[in-house]
C-alpha cells in the first residue's frame, strides 16, 4: 500500500523556511572566497553545497517527519524506491552558475510519492524569486531577497495556452546536438539560454512553452522543477511522450522534455 501524502499545502509551508536558509548560506558563501573541489565525475563541489545541504538535512526531521531524505551530497547510500514516498533534494544546482556571474543557481526541494513529483520548491537567491507548486494546489511565484525575514507574497502562475510561434529554454553549460535538433524540428521563434531548474519555472509562469533536455541530469535535477510546472498545468515526458517518473536505477534520468499547454 502506498505510503499515505502529507497536506501538501502545510509541508510547503515547513520546507520554505529552510529553503530560504540555505539560499542565505549560498549567496554569502559566494560573496567571498571559498573552497572548490571536484567530485568522481568531475563535476564542482563548492562550500555552499555542503553548507545548503547541511541546512536543510538539519531541518527535513522536522518539516517532514518519517520521510525518507535523498540529496544529491549523500544519494549514494540510499537505494531508489520507485513506489515509495521520498523526498529529493539538490541543495545547489547550477554549480557552474553559481562559479559564474549569471546568478542562475538554485535550492531545490521536492517530494516524490509513488514515481511522481507531487510537491516542490525552487528557490533562486541571487534572484531573489522562489516558485512553489504542489498537485491538487495549483504554482505560484514570489519575491524572496536572501535577506533574513525576509517574506513572499505569493502570485499564482499558470502556463501560458501554446503559442504558434514558441519560445523555448535550455540548458546554459550543457547545450547539445540532439536538443538543438529537437529544436530545429518545432516553430521555435525564440531560444534563450539559463542555468539551473529555472527553465522548468520559466515554462510555468508562461514566459517560455518548451524545454528540452538530452543530456545527462540526476533527479534531484529535475524533481522540484516538474513538481512546480506540473502544478501549474505543464508537464514533463520523456521525448517519445512516456511518463517521466522517479526513483530510478541510481536516480538517473534519461532525455526529456518539459511542455507548457
Amino acid at each position: 500500500m502506498p505510503a499515505p501524502l502529507p497536506d501538501l499545502a502545510a509541508l510547503l509551508d515547513r520546507l520554505l523556511p529552510l529553503a530560504a536558509e540555505a539560499g542565505r548560506r549560498i549567496v554569502a558563501i559566494r560573496s567571498r572566497p571559498h573552497a572548490v573541489e571536484s567530485k568522481a565525475d568531475g563535476s564542482p563541489l563548492t562550500e555552499a553545497d555542503l553548507a545548503a545541504d547541511a541546512v536543510i538535512a538539519a531541518g527535513l526531521p522536522a518539516a517532514a517527519p518519517g520521510i525518507p531524505v535523498v540529496s544529491e551530497e549523500d544519494a549514494a547510500r540510499i537505494p531508489p524506491d520507485p513506489a515509495g514516498l521520498f523526498l529529493l533534494v539538490d541543495p545547489l544546482d547550477g554549480t557552474r552558475e553559481f562559479l559564474g556571474p549569471s546568478g542562475e543557481f538554485t535550492v531545490n526541494i521536492a517530494l516524490v510519492a509513488a514515481g511522481r513529483p507531487v510537491a516542490g520548491i525552487v528557490y533562486a537567491p541571487a534572484l531573489g524569486r522562489i516558485w512553489r507548486g504542489a498537485a491538487g494546489i495549483g504554482a505560484a511565484v514570489a519575491a524572496l531577497p536572501p535577506e533574513e525575514g525576509a517574506v513572499p507574497a505569493w502570485t499564482p502562475i499558470r502556463v501560458r495556452p501554446r503559442p504558434a510561434q514558441l519560445t523555448a529554454v535550455a540548458s546554459r553549460s550543457h547545450l547539445d546536438a540532439e536538443t538543438e535538433a529537437f529544436l530545429a524540428g518545432l516553430p521555435v521563434a525564440e531560444h534563450r539560454s539559463i542555468g539551473s531548474s529555472l527553465k522548468f519555472c520559466l515554462v510555468a509562469e508562461g514566459v517560455a512553452d518548451v524545454y528540452p533536455r538530452f543530456g545527462r541530469t540526476m533527479e534531484w535535477d529535475t524533481a522540484a522543477g516538474q513538481a512546480v510546472l506540473e502544478a501549474a498545468g505543464g508537464r514533463v515526458e520523456s521525448p517519445a511522450g512516456a511518463t517521466f517518473s522517479y526513483g530510478k536505477d541510481q536516480y538517473a534520468n534519461g532525455p526529456f522534455v518539459a511542455w507548457g499547454a
